[in-house]
């Protein structure tokens, strides 16, 4: 019955969680520093027993509930602060007003739903023996904001203040997902992404004479379908590499070969085995194929987020309680995982626990013609938050009353 006493209080709550997230979407901000949300949030859970910390590496913050009923568990619930340099075209009457800048990735929606299973935990601190942890991150996109806040002792661990929590949980909401739905998986939910970048360099010419130059051009285009035929022969489908060369730049004139040629683009493991061999094997590669023509490839790798992976019991605990707070029908075991990254993956290296999807898309929709993530005309259902922040806060009861008991 405490179950449904909670969704009865979030949704009381909707309001100042939809206030919040309509004023930061309107003031998007970016990077590691983020301090018009901070300010936001502080504003915004002043009247709560809040004890907050602040590290010098980014504006992140941590907010530790202290529960009244004596010691016990720890457990951190976390939601990202950071937009996205794009424009919005969703046409709102709270849209972005700083141009090029936009919340297309929902972190407003996160933190307006950490807010208020801050609220709705607060309510009870009384009944609660141990302590939450809400940890507010800024630079999910792209920045490390979690390793920063991680190395900032924010979180605690050896050499700080206080042990790292027993738990760690997170939910990011899915636009194009059906209206409520709580989705997850245990292991691989989503993938490591790095940064490829490769030179081929040779001797530039007139392009009417090519036999007097060495062509980066061809010898660019012959590694990046070598790179494709590496992936498909080389690594095991049941353990899946995906690498994309997105951009190509060469040459300054339809007449004149260039010197360079440059390719970037992403590398996507799911294991970090394979992400090691694929960092070892593309530079092998790339010089091979330009050296076979007499040029050089140079690869640069520019290191980003490792492997989001759930722990098995976090994510039964997970399942447990959505279906307990919001119904049977409430969650969705992923049977894939999502080739996309996240740096929570940083928290969870070194806490179990779980990330969880909450699908967004208006009731009724078909959810799956709506604009995903990271496209300028997202839309997120408002109503859904209290659900979100529902399940927020019954991740921490449960598992300050129970541990990992489902």
């Amino acid at each position: 019955m405490r179950g449904m006493t909670l969704v009865a209080e979030a949704a009381a709550l909707s309001d100042s969680i939809v206030a919040l997230r309509r004023a930061i979407h309107a003031e998007p901000e970016i990077g590691l520093h983020t301090p018009k949300t901070r300010d936001k949030i502080r504003e915004a859970l002043a009247h709560l027993p809040l004890e907050w910390a602040e590290g010098p590496s980014t504006t992140g913050l941590v907010a530790t509930l202290r529960g009244g009923a004596g010691e016990g568990r720890s457990v951190l619930l976390r939601g990202d602060m950071d937009a996205l340099p794009m424009p919005e075209e969703t046409g709102l009457d709270f849209a972005s007003i700083i141009p090029g800048v936009m919340h297309a990735c929902g972190h407003d929606t996160h933190v307006a739903m950490l807010a208020g299973a801050a609220q709705l935990l607060c309510a009870q601190a009384d009944r609660l023996a141990g302590e939450v942890r809400f940890m507010f991150q800024p630079g999910e996109e792209g920045y490390h904001g979690a390793r920063f806040m991680l190395e900032d002792g924010l979180l605690g661990g050896e050499g700080f203040d206080r042990p790292l929590p027993d738990a760690a949980f997170a939910l990011h909401v899915m636009p194009n997902a059906p209206h409520g739905l709580i989705g997850g998986r245990a292991g691989a939910l989503l993938a490591a992404a790095d940064q490829l970048r490769i030179t081929v360099t040779g001797r530039g010419g007139h392009a009417s004479m090519p036999h007097d130059t060495m062509d980066p051009v061809p010898i660019a285009c012959e590694i990046v379908g070598a790179i494709q035929t590496m992936v498909a022969r080389r690594f095991s489908v049941f353990d899946p590499v995906v690498v994309t060369i997105s951009k190509i730049e060469a040459g300054t004139a339809h007449n004149v070969i260039p010197d360079t040629a440059t390719m970037t683009g992403t590398m996507r493991t799911l294991s970090a085995a394979n992400r090691a061999r694929l960092k070892d094997e593309l530079p092998l590669l790339a010089a091979g194929i330009a050296g076979a023509h007499g040029l050089k490839a140079e690869v640069e790798v520019i290191e980003g987020f490792p492997v989001t992976l759930c722990d098995a019991g976090a994510v039964d605990f997970g399942e447990a309680v959505a279906r307990d707070l919001l119904g049977e029908a409430a969650f969705l075991r992923l049977a894939d995982p999502i080739m996309g990254a996240e740096d929570f993956a940083y928290v969870l290296e070194k806490v179990p626990g779980a990330m969880f999807f909450l699908g967004v898309s208006h009731e009724g929709a078909d959810w799956r013609q709506c604009c995903g993530i990271h496209s300028t005309r997202m839309m997120v259902d408002e109503s859904v938050m209290p659900r979100g922040a529902a399940f927020l806060a019954g991740l921490a009861t449960r598992f300050l009353a129970d541990g990992w008991a489902k």
